[in-house]
């Protein structure tokens, strides 16, 4: 399983963005994917993600502002950003779990400043 994560950059609070994730390689469907993120010298969290089930979770901190959802014929899952904080600055991971391995793509930078 290969993960290519894109679409961070620098955004001003209130802005948005959209991230993608390209999922290729031994993968059955895009359940169990989703986008995490970590700032420096804190653990990674989760952000959104798609449940085994295809039910989505999000994090406390980003319900309401953002969204995920996939493109199953193009095996990308996407993360809108909206209404984006100071607080939401940080390296965003894509994962994917398959048969029980955690698989992560190269982190994207978002910074969020004015």
């Amino acid at each position: 399983v290969q993960l290519q994560a894109s679409g961070g950059g620098l955004v001003q609070p209130g802005g948005f963005l959209r991230l993608s994730c390209v999922a290729s390689g031994s993968i059955s469907s895009l359940n169990s994917m989703g986008w995490y993120r970590q700032v420096s010298g804190k653990q990674r969290d989760l952000v959104a993600a798609f449940t085994p089930f295809g039910t989505t979770n999000y994090a406390d901190s980003v319900k309401g502002r953002f969204t995920i959802s996939r493109d199953n014929a193009k095996n990308t899952v996407y993360l809108q950003m909206n209404s984006l904080k100071p607080e939401d600055t940080a390296v965003y991971y894509c994962r994917k779990k398959y048969v029980g391995v955690n698989y992560w793509g190269e982190g994207t930078l978002v910074t969020v400043s004015s």
